[in-house]
């Protein structure tokens, strides 16, 4: 929760390809209080089952840029068979490379006091897209 002197954070994984939450994503927060300042690693969670990290730790006061770093390859090295995405999906593709061709994705983004930051990554293996969502 945030308060007049801090912002707050929060995301989730919609990976695309499947339509399905991402579960199982490494993701670090990592923060700085001006644009020369050093970045400050905050902590880390992992998605939910849900696409969902509920548990990111919480801004210092001062904070004005936020980085979310999503590790992706383990995520996508780890996906189940291509036979069980298409029973997921019936669009689902057939075949998968393994690994990814973006093995993480950094978000950065500028914060203000006293709001709610939520940014969602919409994920597939060849692309991603972010958005402040609500």
């Amino acid at each position: 929760m945030s308060t007049a002197t801090t912002a707050s954070v929060s995301t989730h994984i919609l990976d695309t390809s499947i339509g399905r939450p991402a579960a199982g994503v490494a993701v670090s927060l990592t923060a700085r209080s001006g644009s020369d300042a050093e970045w400050v690693v905050l902590g880390g969670s992992a998605t939910d089952a849900d696409g969902r990290c509920k548990d990111l730790p919480a801004l210092p006061e001062g904070t004005t840029h936020v980085r979310l770093d999503f590790e992706t390859e383990a995520y996508f090295s780890n996906k189940p068979s291509s036979k069980k995405q298409a029973e997921a999906q019936q669009d689902a593709p057939r075949v998968r490379d393994s690994g990814a061709f973006f093995p993480e994705v950094a978000i950065t983004f500028a914060v203000v006091p006293g709001e709610h930051f939520h940014v969602p990554l919409l994920l597939n293996p060849f692309g991603y897209s972010v958005y402040r969502g609500s």
